[in-house]
Parts: structure tokens; sequence; C-alpha cells
């Protein structure tokens, strides 16, 4: 009798086992096989393990038959031992019998099978398995009376020895397909002529026959998945993807971050009533950076572009400010909070006394009348025109004429005698505050303080705005609800494997449903960071934020739990707690969520409720021109009460759109061909120079070895010749930083500067004045920007690295000056080092890290001296 199922849970060990009587079978099967033994005597012994003692001389010889084999086949039984009688080792035991063979086999399977007479079953036709010889002995089980085994068993092998209960799936006949069928109609068609061939009896066509209307809902469904699968393998590829989904994950797969736009800033004057101090005006702080997890901010503050019939100042959700909605105004808010005062209004500059004066280009500091207690550094001023210079009419000021900055020295004084120059003077002392902003901040023009005309003088020309907020475009949703968490989707339930082991049972893997979330309005504001408490960063600064900084601004809150989630450009690097989440967007679509899987990323877990605040607005349409800014809708009534009037006296900057599909195709494919590591000294240089987002003119490298690694040097010459200080230093360090290779330490210095030494002898046409030649050569050949606004010819940009001084281009520039009519160049030459080689090869070669330096400074003779003789002229 033989076994004809698979089974995984075999019983009938145990009810033979419990059985009353003397049935028994077999157990298990041993191959005696020790490495130490002989060749002749190794895989010659089985040890037959029975589930119950033998009786003495149960079985002998004769019962013991070996069946298969490959290339061995007929094992034949030489001995049997064991049972009650060989209780005592090497048989282990009554229950064990040991069965010698003649040869081991081969590396096949076989069977050992308990027989009435093997000889006898041996002879009988293989095909007569229910042979009366073949049947086991009495006393012993049916089905446990043969067990599959392998002579080569401890033999060294790589594989598992359990040995797999496969049940091979039914081969079924495949209809014949067409794949041609792609739409409705044809799928139609298709089932119904597969209907034909099965039931040809079934004629109906009528559109209302259930089996019709079964056929049209399967067209359906596979129209629609028949459509979906064009659709993958068309967003499959950069080339051919429609959605910009698809086109933002294969431009991130090539390390191309694509750019969602971002909104536009603004610095917005806030007027208060006279009398009005310590007026505290609120923000919202929704900003990129996630300050207030887990929390939804309260939205104090609006700012509105111009709309007819609008008061100056309204509360939020008012009727009037409901009104003002509707004409579909700008919208912007704050991004820090604001002490009001209403000293700070309007700051009139100090001239100590002088008349017709202006702030130069390049200022970077002034003196303001009066004492301003509240006035701090990291405030914000703008420096404006106010009054028209020729009439002193506010209709004919310059708007222009506007420049923001950042204060980082604000110092009280007094001018004793001051009141001397009052209307009418008297003897009074005036306090004064003298303030001081970032060099970054520096007036890229001249400034008009005050003016004369043919009969009047004016003053106050320009004035310093204070109460000054920076604002950006956009507007908060607070609290929006998004869809519950849905748990395991069973329809995505994943299949196993049925090719493997059927008594291997794998647990079914839960597909959780996809956490898709969509937010109502649209488009969502992609802004930048802000610090107001950061001194360190100028107010032009503040206006160019970091492109890599620029993040959705929007909050999740989990409030069952108290946490919160933030966006991130990616979840490459996210572990697997982390709350973090992407936002995608479709070219005029609501904006998506998308969470992570646990591993890149934490999932929402089932049954969560998460809230979004979030805000809508950006691109260009925030890029509102100057003084367009002009309502304040806030809920609090004593802001509202007491500010004048708003306006933005710059216009809003940094808006941008979402970059196009059509960009990025074009970009992303290239965009990793741009290396991002400096490996040679060229590396650093071009980093250094063009990547860092700093004034640097040119950089040069330098790699030497300082006794336990290589340390690349790298000189900076900054535009304007400017210091490489500290604080420079360190921002370059930081941002040369990500591209250092592993291995190189980094230094940055100054570059070596080389002082000349130049003298002139300079002939003068008749009829001009020697001294005015000489004092336009002198401003000519100086360090600074001219008038006109051309450079001196040594200017700190004109040279840089290892660049060469060219005697004819001196020889030019005076030649050019008016009233000159000859130049002779008597000394060409390094400062100190007598020497006639660059007079006479008509250059100054420097060396690879020397600038060319010629300041002319009586203060600083050592930076270069220039020597002018002049003859003739009058």
């Amino acid at each position: 009798m033989m076994m004809k199922y698979f089974c995984c849970d075999e019983r009938r060990r145990n009810a033979v086992k419990s059985a009353p009587g003397a049935i028994n079978g077999i157990e298990f099967l041993e191959v005696v096989d020790r490495p130490g033994d002989s060749p002749e005597v190794r895989q010659r012994t089985l040890k037959v393990h029975f589930i119950k003692p033998l009786a003495p001389g149960a079985l002998q010889v004769n019962n013991v038959l070996i069946e298969g084999g490959e290339r061995i086949r007929d094992i034949q039984v030489a001995k049997v031992t064991g049972g009650a009688a060989a209780a005592s080792p090497p048989f282990d035991g009554p229950n064990v019998l040991a069965v010698e063979v003649e040869e081991p086999g081969d590396f096949s399977n076989y069977t050992l099978r308990l027989v009435i007479d093997a000889a006898r079953a041996r002879a009988a036709d293989e095909d007569d398995a229910d042979s009366e010889f073949r049947k086991p002995p009495a006393g012993f089980d049916p089905i446990l009376s043969a067990v599959e085994f392998s002579f080569k068993i401890l033999c060294p092998s790589d594989f598992d020895c359990r040995h797999e209960q496969v049940c091979p799936p039914e081969q079924r006949v495949q209809p014949d397909i067409n794949y041609l069928a792609k739409d409705y109609a044809s799928f139609r068609q298709l089932m119904l002529d597969r209907m034909i061939a099965l039931m040809p009896e079934w004629r109906e066509r009528n559109p209302a026959d259930f089996g019709i209307a079964l056929v049209e809902l399967l067209a359906y469904v596979g129209d629609y998945l028949s459509y979906q699968q064009d659709a993958v393998a068309t967003e499959a590829y950069l080339s051919t993807a429609r959605r910009r989904t698809s086109v933002r994950r294969h431009a991130r797969l090539v390390d191309y971050f694509v750019s969602d736009g971002s909104n536009a800033r603004a610095w917005v004057h806030v007027r208060v009533r006279d009398g009005v101090s310590n007026l505290s005006l609120r923000s919202s702080r929704l900003t990129g950076d996630g300050e207030h997890p887990g929390a939804s901010p309260k939205v104090f503050t609006k700012f509105l572009t111009r709309v007819a019939e609008t008061s100056k100042a309204v509360l939020l959700n008012s009727n009037t400010y409901q009104k003002a909605l509707a004409a579909r105004p700008q919208i912007f808010e704050p991004l820090h909070d604001v002490e009001l005062f209403a000293e700070h209004n309007e700051m009139r500059f100090y001239t100590w006394g002088a008349r017709e004066c202006c702030l130069p280009r390049g200022a970077t500091g002034a003196t303001l009348r009066g004492s301003f207690p509240n006035l701090r550094a990291g405030d914000v001023l703008i420096l404006a025109e106010v009054r028209g210079p020729a009439t002193g009419l506010p209709g004919d000021a310059d708007s222009s004429q506007r420049h923001a900055v950042r204060l980082q020295k604000v110092t009280p004084s007094t001018d004793p005698i001051g009141g001397q120059f009052d209307v009418p003077p008297n003897n009074d002392s005036v306090s004064v505050t003298e303030i001081e902003w970032h060099a970054e901040d520096a007036l890229p023009f001249p400034l008009c303080v005050s003016s004369r005309s043919e009969a009047e003088y004016f003053d106050d020309v320009s004035v310093a705005l204070g109460n000054i907020v920076l604002a950006d475009h956009g507007v908060t949703i607070e609290g929006e609800a998004l869809p519950e968490v849905l748990g395991a989707n069973h329809a995505l339930t994943k299949v196993t494997n049925k090719s493997g082991d059927r008594c291997d049972a794998r647990p079914a893997v839960l597909t959780p449903h996809r956490y898709r979330p969509q937010l109502k309005q649209s488009p969502l504001t992609h802004a930048a960071t802000y610090d107001a408490t950061d001194s360190i960063e100028s107010a032009t600064a503040a206006m160019r934020p970091e492109a890599k900084k620029l993040l959705p601004a929007i909050r999740l809150a989990e409030k069952e739990v108290n946490v919160s989630w933030t966006p991130k450009r990616d979840l490459l690097g996210s572990n697997s707690g982390a709350r973090e989440f992407v936002v995608e967007t479709e070219r005029n679509g609501p904006a998506s969520l998308r969470f992570g899987d646990d591993r890149f990323g934490s999932r929402p877990a089932e049954g969560a409720r998460l809230t979004a605040t979030y805000r809508v607005g950006g691109g260009t349409d925030g890029n509102v021109a100057a003084d367009s800014l002009a309502h304040v809708a806030s809920n609090d009534p004593a802001l509202v009460a007491n500010i004048v009037s708003i306006r933005n006296p710059l216009p809003a900057r940094g808006g941008a759109d979402a970059e196009s599909v059509e960009r990025i195709r074009q970009d992303a494919p290239s965009a990793f061909q741009g290396q991002e590591r400096a490996v040679t000294i060229d590396d650093y240089a071009e980093v250094a120079q063009k990547r860092s987002g700093l004034d640097v003119q040119r950089a040069a490298a330098t790699l030497r070895w300082t006794g336990s690694w290589h340390t690349v040097f790298v000189s900076v010459d900054r535009l304007g010749g400017e210091p490489v200080d500290v604080r420079f230093e360190r921002n370059l360090r930081r941002r040369i930083e990500r591209f250092r290779t592993a291995g190189h330490d980094l230094e940055v210095d100054a570059p070596r500067p080389v002082s000349l030494e130049i003298e002139m002898s300079v002939c003068v046409k008749r009829g001009y004045l020697a001294s005015d030649v000489k004092r336009a050569l002198l401003e000519i050949f100086g360090n600074r920007t001219l008038p006109d606004g051309r450079r001196g010819v040594f200017h700190p940009d004109n040279f840089s690295f290892g660049q060469p001084v060219l005697l004819s281009r001196l020889l030019a520039a005076a030649q050019a000056t008016v009233g000159v009519d000859s130049v002779d160049i008597t000394k060409f030459q390094r400062q100190g080092v007598a020497s006639n080689e660059a007079l006479t090869s008509g250059k100054l070669v420097l060396g690879r890290l020397e600038i060319a330096r010629l300041d002319n400074d009586p203060n600083f003779p050592e930076r270069g001296v220039f020597k002018l003789t002049m003859v003739g002229g009058r």
C-alpha cells in the first residue's frame, strides 16, 4: 500500500504509538557514515528506528527490501540485527533495527520496505504493487512500513535536507487572446466572440439582457485598465511623461531638484498714530522650518494690495474685509514679530549744521536727529527720498532712491552746539543717534539729504523710515481636516508563491491603503525660512533666500498623539520613524501629500486624523510694484485702531513660478554631469569663485603636504578689495565643505599684495593748468570709482591673481587724459626692489598668488607709491 497524498500534519505516528496491541511502524532511518571509518565500512549500516520495541526475531533478512536507485540498483541486505534481544550498544535500544547491506547506494533516493518475502517480492512484476509478498509482515502498520532515505545524506551539501511537499498546479489550457484589443468596443466584441464559442445557443444582444450588461461592464473595466497600462508605460520615461509628479521623480533619480517656485517678499512700512509706543504686530510664523510643531499658528496680520473704497486698517473676518477679498487682492503676511513706535515712523538725518549734503554711494553709516532708545541693532530701516531735490515737492521724489538696510550698531550721542543750526538759533544741545548698517547693504547710489534751488533751501529731502516688517506673499489656511488614514486594503493583498513548499505556510502580506490626501486650496506656497534675530544676515540677503531652503509652507498636526509632520524635498534621507512627507503638485492642480513606507519615512497609523495648516499663493503674481500694499487686516482691535497706513516703499521681489515640465526635460538629463566635488586645485578654485555665492572675484588654490595630511589653501580675491576677515572665511569654508574631498584639510588665505612704485613725467599742453591735469591723473590712476562710473586704473577689481601690469595700459590711460601732451614713465617696479626689467620688457610679471596694488595713500606708503612730475602748462 502506498501513500498517495502530500500532507503537512502527519498524525499517524502518534496514532500507532497510542494504539493498543502489538501494531508497530517505522519512525525514522539513520545511515551510519562516520568520517573516521574506512571506505569499506561507511554507508553500509542502516539504523531503522521503530515507534515501539521490536519483538525478538520479528524481522529477518528476508523481511527487508531496499528499492530504488539510478546507477546502483538491487541493494542486497546482508544482515539484520536488533530488537529486544540486542538492547545493548551499538544498537541503541530495543526500538532499533540495524540493517547491513552488501554495498552502499548512489546519490538517488531509496526506499526501505518491510515485506513478507523480499526475494519473491523482488522476483514479482514491478507493476504488481499489490503483490502478496510486498505486503508488510503481521503486526506492522501498512503506511509506516516503508521509509525513503539516501545513502549520501551525511555528504556535505549547501542545501537543506528537508523534503519540500510541492503540489504542482494544474496545467490549464490558455484561451487564444487577441492582444490588439485595447478599447471598449474591441473588448466587448472579443468577449461576445468567446461566448459564442462557449455557448453557441446564446444569441441575445439586447442591451437590457443581464449577460450583455455583464459583458459591457467588463469591457468598460478592461478599457479603463488598458488606459492605465498605457499611462504607466508613458510615465515610465522622462521624455514621454506628462504628469509633473512623474517628471519630478525621474529628475530626482539623476540628482536634479525640480523648482516648485517661490513666493515674493516685501519690506512693509507701518505708520502708527502719534504717541503710540510698543504696539505689537504678530506674525503667523508658518514658514518652511517648523517653528511651532504640533500647533496651528494663529494668523494675526495680513497686508493687502490696494482695493477701492476700503479702509487702511480693517478687522479680520469683518464685512469690510470680506468685500475686500472679493476684489481678489494679493495678500502678504509678516514673517516676524515687530514692536511699533510712533517716533520710528519717519526719522530725519542730521548733518551737523552742513547743508546740501548727500550720503555717498557705498555709505554704511549715518546720523539721525533725535534720541531713539527703542532703535536696536538688527532693526531694518528704509532710506528713502521723500521730496524732489530740485523742487522740494513730495510728488517729485524719485521712487528709485530707496534702499533697505539692517542696522548693526546704534550709538546715542549729542551735538553740544546743535541748537545754533535751528531756526531760530539757540544754545541748546541736540540729541543725535549714530547708526551703522551691514556692509552688504551699502548704498548702491548717492542719496540726497538736503538741497538748494535758486531761491530756497530744502531740508529733509530723504529720511529713514522705521517700523519696517518683512512680509511674504501668501495667505494661511488653518486646520483643514484631511481624510482618515485607512487600514489594510485586502484587495491588494500580495499572493504567496505557490511553487514552493506547500507545508511552509507564509502569512499574507497586507498592503495598506495608499494615503495620498489632497489639499482643498491651491497653489501651495513655497517659501524659505527667515530668522529675524539673525543680525548677521543683511537686508539685501533677506530678499534673496537660498533656493535649497525653499520648502512647502505647510504643517500637519496629529492631535490625538500631539505630534507634527514636516515637509521635505524627498524621503531618501528619512529614517523609518521620521514623521516627514513630500508635497507633489500637478500643473494647475491641488497639492498631494506623499508619506513614507516605514522604511524611508514613517507611515501614518491606521485611523489617524491629520489636520493641515498651510499657505496658498506665490509665484510671479507676488512681485507687486512699490506702494502697492495699502491695507492691513488684523484680529487685534488695538492694532487696527492705531495703524494710520501701511505701504511697501520697495517693490516685492523673489516671486518665481514653478519650473515647467519642458524645462525639466531639457535640464535634468545634463545636470548630473556637473561635478559636485572638488578633487584638483582647479576644482577648489572654481567652487570658491563660481559656486560659493559670495563676493569672490577670483580664487586660486594650492595643495601642500602639512606633515600629517594634505591641506588645500584657497586664496581669495574679494570684489572691491574687501578683506578676507573671520566672518567671510567662515562662510566660505562652510560653502566649500560639501565639495571637499575626504582626506583634504581646508584653509582660506588672503591674496599676496604686491605694492608698486611708479614714477611718471608728464608734459602738459599749453593753456592747461598743471595742477588740474595732475589732479585728474591722480584720480585716473587711483583705486576708487570715478564720478562718471569708471574704475581707476588701480581699482582692486582691475587686477587679480597672477595678472601682469602692462606698461602700455598705463601710458594709454595717461595719454587719454585731457591736457596731457606726452608721457614718459621713468620708474616701473615692485616697491623697494630696484629693477629696470619691467620697464624694459613692458610688463611687470607677478606670481600665481600675487595681486598688484597701488593705493598711493600717504598714510600707508607701503601700499604703493605713484609720483608725477609735471612739465609745461600754466
